[in-house]
């Protein structure tokens, strides 16, 4: 049974990361162990010659869900999209939809569909008849077909454009009928690849949650692939991030964000600070961190599994790190440096502030007061967080 308004109600209430005292953890399918996956992939590999383009991959993907793909170009994502609509056969593995081996099945018989970058609407069909197309072809009574349509049209809000040509429609009008001709067929799991790449950036933020809603509707699991951090951090129950065909780390948007398993996570999912370090203490509930990049001590508020005098890096996010032109207390998470750039966004602005051992750290602050400190190029500042901001990695 779809778990209707999965998409926008479980992502944003429980992020699965940390729980208050007294409170109880809303249930997710990934974390229920006894949960059946919708779309399980079981070591599925994909070669092409000597290259190997998806390489091992065991995934489990929940009825209801939007998860996403994201990567840089070459990772490996758009091929394991393509695998599953059955445009491409794995070289090894298994792939299960709705608990059927589809593996072998071809795109026409399987219960999927999928939703192209360019769309590929036909230029000389209207609105109507291009959403109406694929239902044609599977010999969908007339009737029938008529009143699927005119719900869908009206569900993306385009009732009133059914009889326009696609070059009389904007980019997310031509989005919309493409998701709708998607849809129109009942899949039970759509498939999407940059489904906004072509928007403009005001447009695709605007359709991100148009998107969300219309999941949330229909309870359609989505599978999208990506290279656009913040469209994965908006749309997604859990993102997969791949690279070199491997999936590296599969989570809720805050734990990929606030909890990277890696070095490559951390420093490809949003802005991050890394600093390189030594191991000196080790406690069960802190650990310290000699830094030679920042020439000082970090003091992290919990444990890790590190050997002795081992290189281990500690990632700090720039809006965790608090900037002032006066000293903060005590000495460990400090450091002191010189304002060598700032950018102004408007709702917050960006600082690079350079060490004296030449490491440059960057630094984000909401502007929320008109009359806050104003910190200016070339200016001395101080440089601090809190001991629970940082996250330690060891590969």
């Amino acid at each position: 049974m779809p778990l209707r308004g999965f998409g926008r109600n479980l992502r944003r209430a429980n992020s699965g990361v940390a729980i208050s005292a007294g409170s109880v953890a809303k249930p997710t399918p990934w974390n229920d162990p006894t949960a059946r996956a919708y779309v399980q992939l079981e070591h599925v590999s994909k070669s092409f010659g000597d290259f190997k383009a998806v390489d091992d991959i065991s995934l489990k993907i929940y009825q209801g869900e939007i998860f996403c793909l994201l990567g840089a170009s070459g990772c490996g994502k758009t091929t394991l999209l393509r695998m599953l609509g059955g445009f491409e056969k794995p070289s090894a593995g298994r792939i299960l939809i709705d608990g059927e081996d589809m593996t072998g099945v071809p795109p026409y018989l399987r219960p999927v569909n999928m939703m192209f970058q360019s769309y590929a609407l036909f230029p000389h069909m209207n609105v109507e008849q291009n959403v109406a197309f694929g239902l044609k072809q599977d010999g969908v009574g007339k009737a029938e077909i008529k009143d699927r349509v005119a719900t869908m049209l009206d569900l993306v809000k385009l009732g009133e454009f059914a009889k326009r040509k696609p070059h009389q429609l904007s980019g997310g009008q031509r989005q919309r009928v493409a998701l709708a001709r998607s849809l129109v067929k009942r899949p039970k799991l759509l498939l999407l690849d940059e489904p906004l790449g072509a928007l403009d950036k005001k447009l695709r933020e605007h359709t991100q949650f148009e998107l969300i809603s219309l999941q949330d509707k229909l309870g359609v699991t989505f599978v999208v692939v990506t290279h656009d951090q913040e469209e994965a951090m908006t749309l997604a129950s859990r993102i997969g991030v791949m690279d070199h065909g491997e999936i590296v780390q599969a989570g809720t948007p805050s734990e990929i964000y606030e909890f990277p398993s890696s070095k490559f996570v951390a420093d490809f999912v949003g802005s991050v600070n890394i600093f390189e370090g030594k191991l000196i203490e080790d406690a069960p509930e802190y650990v310290r961190i000699a830094s030679h990049e920042l020439d000082a001590v970090i003091y992290v508020s919990h444990g890790i599994s590190a050997a002795p005098d081992a290189i281990i890096w500690v990632a700090v996010r720039p809006e965790k790190i608090l900037m002032s032109t006066e000293a903060p207390g005590g000495t460990e998470n400090v450091v002191r440096g010189t304002v060598q750039d700032i950018a102004y966004l408007g709702d917050l602005s960006i600082y690079l502030v350079k060490l004296p051992t030449g490491k440059i750290v960057r630094v984000t602050q909401p502007n929320t007061s008109r009359h806050a400190e104003t910190i200016t190029w070339e200016q001395k500042v101080y440089l601090s967080w809190n001991s629970s901001s940082p996250v330690v990695v060891t590969r």
